[in-house]
């Protein structure tokens, strides 16, 4: 009974902390364009190390 009241805060707590981290990653502009990253990686870059 006594981990009950030390486990429910800590995961209360981890869940607050990662719903924080994901709002702070809404507002960072984490998620924009994510079809452009995708569709970036097909590409070869223009300025690549020489061979």
């Amino acid at each position: 009974m006594n981990a009950l009241l030390v486990l429910i805060p800590l995961a209360l707590a981890m869940g607050l902390g990662a719903l924080g981290l994901f709002l702070w990653s809404l507002r960072s502009r984490q998620y924009e364009d994510l079809d452009g990253a995708a569709q970036r990686i097909l590409f070869d870059e223009k300025d690549g190390p020489a061979s």
